[in-house]
């Protein structure tokens, strides 16, 4: 057997570029880059392994560690999970500030190999800078934080450990039903170790991605579980999209003329225009989607989680006789809502029902149902599209919280724009094949109702953890996965102040992205959730401390965020009525470099909810009476609409 003397960290890149995946007969290089962030962690260890023989491996300079992580996230979301980058930061805050980022992929099942670096494996020189003692406990370190929220978690304490860890961590990474965040933890100390590894540890490793089979018994119960009902609805999630699933998905509404709803994973898998296609879905939902929801005797799901906004806390679909059958390849997932499961790639599972089901002469029964719900969908639309702001009569969209203060607004932030008319105006001015990026704030309830995408697979939401901060990092990754398209980040200025540093990533590797900030002046949507419980507006607005009251509630702080955009080397552009945001998007697209263009928009000019609840945790005992009745309307929906499973 043949040796190669190495250290970990130099073992651990040439391991690296080894790894390729293949689907569909098809093969790809599995990590495309690392993501690198260098402390006094891994700049000698992994940093060493990579400035001398990094491969093929694209070694990426970030800027926050939660960052560039969000920025593989991004990537390998965009690649269907097909190619991923690696991440890698120095130990303790370093390390410590990509546990939001492993939380965010694993929650949206995306791979992402994290390497943090971690304190000395003999101890020795213990303490070290930046290491957390734990009294009781000399095994803890920075990176034991990252256990919950990792599917596979484990520390290379010695060189040869490192070939049981990588291999654990190839399972996992390319496994749909289990994938999420991996991390493997490099003590400083044991990166720069030699040992003698053999070589067969470097050999080409091909990992399948295969689409698993439905078994015949589970095949036969679906059949005859549809056939048994009239009023099926489809519910597409992202498995779809991530097992290339659209034409299957599509093909088998069609044979069966059975409508489907949207999750914001699954959107975007087939164009918003096609005839059975009802839209969003669930709490940030449309009304289309969410009318039928109600009539369904048969709830299909594919590759769908079933989050609480999925099914409106277990209240949406309200049939008497509902029943649901889960199409998942995780049997986590397929088991959710008490369903009938059935285990298997979408592609697979889908294409192999259709078979069973073709000879049935099974057709869903909605009627004209499907017709008028998207009708009167339409239509409102065509209102949200058309909002225009009058001093006199406006009413915003969420009416009575900020009515009295809507003149304020207007008056500091210049603007008279309601965002959902900006929605609408994008739409018509963007290219139809832009991959829009978003994940928290007000922005993804209005994106999963009213963006119609034209194009497949331009919808790139990260809602399972609806993480503050992705936006940007991300579509940087998304731009990396498809160069050849253009990529917006749709954010909200408190999405912005929470994490805009990667922007720095994208102008150093000339990656040309375009984002369209909407600037309220707060936190709008949880401004929104507050005062809809019964509160008042408590920290979540914009303003200055009053020194009158010593509340926040002063007078409103200005932010010029193009100014800030200028200052990275971006081109800006600052919005406050209809003809500047039209000029600016045409303009934008003429440029090489990034873009932001600053919009200011009313509050409360948001989407509003549609045949749909949330449940929250409100007070049950409270001084102001508003937030006790709202308290006692939650316990009414829990114990009159909600399915208990």
């Amino acid at each position: 057997m043949n040796k190669q003397t190495m250290t970990t960290a130099q073992a651990l890149v040439k391991f690296l570029n080894q790894q390729y995946v293949e689907v569909d007969g098809e093969q790809y290089p599995f990590i495309q880059g690392i993501f690198t962030i260098f402390g006094h962690g891994n700049v000698v260890g992994l940093g060493q392994a990579l400035e001398q023989a990094p491969g093929h491996l694209q070694v990426y300079q970030g800027c926050n560690e939660q960052g560039m992580a969000h920025i593989a996230t991004g990537f390998a979301k965009q690649k269907k999970r097909k190619q991923i980058c690696a991440v890698t930061s120095s130990v303790g805050p370093g390390a410590a500030n990509m546990v939001t980022a492993a939380a965010t992929a694993t929650a949206n099942r995306i791979p992402l190999l994290l390497l943090p670096g971690d304190t000395f494996a003999t101890r020795q020189p213990d303490p070290v800078l930046q290491q957390v003692e734990q009294y009781g406990d000399g095994t803890i370190s920075t990176n034991d934080c990252f256990r919950p929220v990792s599917r596979y978690w484990d520390r290379v304490s010695r060189p040869e450990q490192l070939m049981a860890a990588m291999i654990n961590a190839m399972r996992v990474l390319t496994d749909p039903a289990d994938t999420g965040a991996v991390t493997i933890c490099l003590p400083q100390d044991v990166q720069g170790e030699a040992w003698d590894y053999p070589d067969y540890f470097f050999a080409k490793r091909i990992h399948r991605i295969e689409r698993r089979p439905a078994t015949t018994v589970s095949l036969a119960e679906a059949v005859e579980l549809i056939r048994s009902k009239k009023k099926p609805l489809l519910v597409c999630g992202g498995g779809v999209r991530y097992s290339e699933a659209h034409d299957a998905f599509q093909k088998f509404a069609e044979h069966y003329a059975i409508p489907f709803g949207e999750t914001q994973a699954g959107k975007s898998a087939v164009i918003a225009s096609h005839p059975l296609n009802v839209g969003g879905i669930g709490t940030t939902g449309g009304l289309a989607a969410n009318l039928l929801a109600k009539e369904a005797d048969l709830v299909i799901g594919v590759g769908t989680r079933f989050t609480d906004f999925t099914t409106a806390s277990k209240s949406l679909f309200s049939h008497p006789d509902v029943e649901f059958l889960n199409i998942n390849v995780a049997e986590f997932d397929a088991s959710k809502l008490d369903a009938l499961k059935l285990i298997a790639d979408a592609k697979e599972g889908l294409t192999a029902l259709d078979h069973q089901l073709r000879g049935s002469g099974y057709q869903a029964q909605w009627g004209e149902k499907i017709q008028q719900a998207k009708q009167q969908w339409q239509s409102e639309l065509a209102r949200l599209f058309s909002i225009k702001y009058s001093p006199l009569d406006f009413v915003p969209e969420i009416a009575g919280h900020l009515d009295d203060k809507l003149a304020e607004y207007r008056e500091v932030l210049g603007t008279e724009l309601a965002q959902t008319r900006v929605l609408g105006l994008m739409q018509q001015h963007m290219e139809d094949n832009a991959i829009i990026v978003g994940a928290a704030g007000s922005l993804p309830g209005d994106l999963q109702r009213i963006w119609l995408p034209k194009c497949s697979d331009t919808y790139h939401l990260e809602y399972g953890y609806s993480c503050m901060g992705y936006e940007i990092a991300a579509a940087v990754g998304a731009k990396i996965a498809a160069p050849e398209q253009p990529v917006y980040a749709m954010v909200g200025d408190g999405s912005y102040l929470m994490l805009h540093s990667e922007l720095q990533t994208a102008i150093q590797e000339n990656l040309k992205i375009t984002i369209l900030l909407f600037d309220n002046a707060g936190f709008g949507c949880i401004n929104n959730l507050q005062m809809s419980q019964g509160m008042g507006s408590f920290g979540t607005e914009n303003r200055h401390r009053n020194p009158k009251t010593g509340q926040m509630d002063g007078a409103l702080v200005k932010v010029d965020f193009a100014k800030n955009a200028e200052s990275y080397g971006c081109k800006s552009y600052r919005v406050h009525d209809e003809a500047q945001l039209i000029a600016a998007i045409e303009d934008a697209k003429l440029q090489t470099g990034c873009v932001l263009i600053d919009i200011k928009v009313l509050p409360k000019t948001m989407t509003n909810g549609y045949e749909a609840w949330w449940r929250t945790g409100t007070a049950q005992v409270a001084d102001k009476p508003e937030i006790v009745a709202a308290a006692d309307k939650i316990k009414e929906m829990v114990e009159n609409k909600v399915r208990q499973y």
